[in-house]
């Protein structure tokens, strides 16, 4: 298959097969701007392979609400300066020597809009690990690490007008009116997509996400 090459998501979900099948472990990483669907894309690969594999979110590694108040980065939440990413590299490390009976990895509450410690074990046995996030294939300090722990790496794709309703609807479903919402998208998802778009041509794959 031509690296980069566009596939569907039953495409998708056989590749992800093959890499749980693989000896050893193996850490698919899925990445796309905001709304692109990387988080049901990441779900269905998990429903696929079953207890064989595990998703482990770059969202888990955003700062705490307390942190990008104190500094000053509360209105640009989402950015890559408001992750944690050198603890995302080091948690991604451990998954990959895999040399615990269990690793803990951070969640998301999204109605807190929080991160959780220890959210999620990550036993041993586990023979895929699926982690999904906007910087995945990021070339930046604290970033570029993460490519090369990765075993393949998926760029999500959806069209941008069904992108930019999917924000615009979770923005208002968690709290904020339909302009707030909107001024957001604006000003801090769409500089964020632009900067996630750049990164699509390092993909192994670019999957058209449903």
């Amino acid at each position: 298959m031509v690296l980069g090459a566009l596939i569907d998501q039953e495409t998708a979900l056989a590749r992800a097969r093959t890499l749980a099948a693989r000896p050893g472990r193996s850490i698919l990483g899925i990445t796309g701007p905001p709304g692109s669907g990387k988080s049901t894309l990441a779900a269905a690969v998990c429903a696929a392979i079953g207890p064989a594999g595990a998703l482990v979110p770059l969202d888990g590694f955003h700062l705490a609400d307390v942190v990008l108040d104190a500094l000053g980065l509360r209105d640009r939440k989402g950015a890559p300066e408001t992750f944690d990413s050198f603890g995302y590299v080091a948690l991604l490390g451990r998954l990959r020597a895999n040399d615990a009976p269990v690793v803990y990895a951070p969640g998301f509450e999204r109605d807190l809009e929080q991160p959780i410690a220890g959210a999620t074990g990550v036993p041993a046995d586990v023979r895929l690990v699926v982690t999904e996030g906007n910087y995945l294939l990021f070339d930046a300090p604290g970033w570029s690490a993460i490519r090369n722990l990765l075993d393949e790496s998926w760029y999500c794709e959806v069209p941008d007008d069904l992108r930019l309703q999917r924000l615009t609807e979770r923005h208002v479903h968690f709290g904020k009116n339909r302009a707030q919402a909107a001024a957001w998208v604006a000003a801090v998802d769409e500089p964020n997509a632009r900067l996630v778009l750049s990164t699509r041509p390092l993909a192994d794959h670019v999957v058209r996400a449903k």
